[in-house]
């Protein structure tokens, strides 16, 4: 028998909290006689109020929700025209109970790490096969933070895949504007010289060692990239795509024009906009 075993009243101490004697022990090292004295010696001045809170009485779950859907109808709710890769879409009801809210994918059985790590697995399994069925790759990783990181990690693995040989990455046409700000930040430490140009007067240099396009891009327009993709791997250039997951249900697959490497962001399969993400992104390639 373990300590607990045979004195279970200390594994309760243990885990409820220190006592009134704990407390004391505490304070007295730390040189305070009470916990008001020790609270007023760590709290600012200017933060600190000498007066009672002025709360109204206290409400029961029911009265609480009530107040806070009053509260929530004096919004008023506008149509977003902001862009710039968050669109708001359409989730039917029958994905949504089916799929989002189905507590299968944790467990029949009993809610255990094991089980939810295994509807977890078959979760990314299935959004991994998705994305690299859509996008025409070969491999498809489980996420990265949102389209602009996720472009900022394919231009460094762009740059590495050439060894580090180029430094100068070329961002074309309507990029969304958080995407091309993100990718100039990331490139500055490392060295990475950041290029925006228009496609109709863009031409590589032995320097490029990517060209970064939007598919489609910001202003929705669709453009043919295959012409650009064979001039860049002529140039021994790599091509990265920031696609419309969603678009790609009816658009060519970047992989079937030749794209080296794809990214972009998942919200668009349903995500609530959550005030502008950050959402799940998504980045495939070829092996």
């Amino acid at each position: 028998m373990n300590e607990y075993d045979k004195h279970p009243d200390k594994f309760i101490q243990r885990h409820v909290g220190p006592s009134d004697n704990d407390v004391n022990i505490m304070l007295k090292e730390l040189g305070y006689s009470n916990l008001s004295e020790f609270t007023k010696a760590v709290i600012p001045n200017s933060i600190w109020s000498n007066s009672d809170l002025d709360l109204p009485e206290a409400k029961s779950e029911k009265e609480a929700i009530v107040a806070l859907k009053s509260f929530a109808q004096k919004n008023k709710n506008f149509k977003s025209y902001l862009g710039n890769g968050y669109y708001g879409t359409i989730t039917p009801g029958v994905i949504k109970r089916n799929i989002l809210e189905n507590p299968g994918w944790y467990t029949q059985y009993t809610p255990y790490q094991a089980e939810i790590a295994q509807g977890r697995l078959e979760a990314l399994l299935n959004f991994q096969t998705m994305v690299s069925d859509l996008t025409g790759m070969d491999i498809a990783n489980a996420s990265l933070l949102d389209e602009a990181t996720a472009a900022a990690e394919a231009m460094s693995m762009a740059c590495n895949a050439l060894r580090g040989r180029r430094s100068t990455i070329a961002l074309l046409d309507d990029i969304n504007v958080q995407t091309a700000n993100v990718v100039k930040t990331r490139a500055e430490p490392l060295d990475i010289n950041v290029k925006m140009s228009k496609l109709s007067s863009f031409s590589f240099d032995k320097d490029t060692f990517a060209v970064l396009v939007q598919y489609p891009d910001r202003s929705g327009s669709i453009t043919d990239y295959s012409k650009l993709v064979e001039a860049a791997h002529e140039n021994g250039s790599l091509v990265i795509v920031v696609a419309d997951l969603l678009s790609l249900c009816l658009l060519k697959s970047p992989g079937s024009w030749g794209a080296d490497i794809v990214i972009g962001n998942s919200q668009r399969f349903g995500v609530p906009m959550g005030f502008g993400g950050p959402h799940a992104a998504f980045m495939a390639t070829k092996d």
